[in-house]
């Protein structure tokens, strides 16, 4: 076996052992967490949208305790201001100048718990953290370390006291997903053991920074068939002809469907992506970036974009 062979197949190992360290806090929901996992290594951010007291938060600590870094809990609210989160400039009388104390996105792993309970200017302020990885306050630009991921939480079906994310801002989260209800089995030994909370504070890290930034530079060199590239390039064509959707897929958009499903492949422990990989990837890629119908109260029901979204991927023939 080849050293190159020997180091993949060392990594993938780890790929694994962080899935199932993350599945022991949130239990029956591997595909959720195996989504979360591929945009972590496709350095994307996550969107968990979601009722209340299923897991959102959970998933988001399980995370960053299986990860030996830096992580902060950001609870938003309405009076938050963008200086909470980036951080301010304090004068020194000793030294007679102003210093910057760094605020809490300044970390590896972010969870910004109920985002849409805080005001635009504030949810703005990520924008630039997201994107580009550094963050500007008073004409000064500040990078933010490597790797940088945010998990971000709101309740789609609660609209008192919120903002909704605008269309430029869901853009910068590579996935949103949901983690749904457990099943009846699963659940029922969830309240027999009763230790959610005890099961997050026993999980130790089994990825080091270094291995993070390994695995996402292990993203670029999965391949991908130009057959599998003209089946995903078939998608985002048929989103945008689409008399349903008023607004289709974005260049950008399915740039981020490639990556993530190279990222999925990794995952899964191949070194090539298969069309199960764009597939599986479409919808908590794709359903945010589309609109149904007009610009209206019903265009932010993301159920009916997921549905529209389906009708394609079943019409679209799969590559063989």
């Amino acid at each position: 076996m080849s050293v190159a062979r020997q180091e993949r197949e060392w990594y993938l190992e780890k790929v694994s052992r962080l899935r199932e360290n993350v599945e022991r806090a949130i239990r029956g929901k591997g595909e959720v967490v195996e989504t979360v996992v591929a945009a972590l290594f496709a350095r994307g951010h996550v969107l968990v949208e979601d009722v209340p007291g299923v897991g959102k938060t959970t998933l988001a600590r399980a995370l960053a305790r299986s990860i030996g870094c830096k992580f902060y809990r950001i609870q938003f609210t309405s009076d938050m201001l963008p200086t909470d989160i980036l951080g301010v400039s304090v004068y020194d009388r000793e030294r007679g100048r102003f210093e910057f104390k760094p605020g809490p996105i300044f970390a590896n792993i972010i969870l910004a718990d109920e985002i849409n309970r805080t005001t635009p200017k504030t949810q703005s302020c990520l924008l630039e953290a997201m994107n580009e990885q550094q963050v500007s306050i008073e004409a000064e630009t500040y990078r933010l370390e490597s790797p940088f991921f945010v998990i971000a939480t709101q309740n789609p079906h609660e609209f008192f006291g919120t903002y909704p994310l605008p269309e430029s801002q869901l853009d910068r989260f590579l996935v949103r997903v949901r983690v749904g209800y457990p099943a009846p089995d699963v659940e029922r030994r969830i309240f027999a053991d009763q230790v959610a909370e005890e099961a997050i504070e026993r999980l130790r890290p089994v990825l080091a920074i270094e291995d993070v930034l390994e695995l996402q530079q292990m993203v670029d060199s999965v391949s991908c068939d130009d057959t599998i590239l003209d089946y995903l390039m078939r998608i985002v064509a048929e989103t945008r002809a689409s008399p349903l959707l008023s607004l289709g897929v974005s260049t950008r958009g399915g740039l981020m469907l490639h990556r993530a499903a190279r990222a999925r492949a990794l995952v899964k422990g191949r070194d090539f992506v298969v069309p199960d990989d764009v597939k599986e990837m479409a919808l908590p890629v794709l359903a945010h970036r589309v609109i149904v119908g007009q610009r209206d109260a019903a265009a932010f029901d993301r159920s009916e974009s997921e549905r529209v979204l389906r009708d394609i991927l079943d019409r679209i023939p799969v590559p063989i």
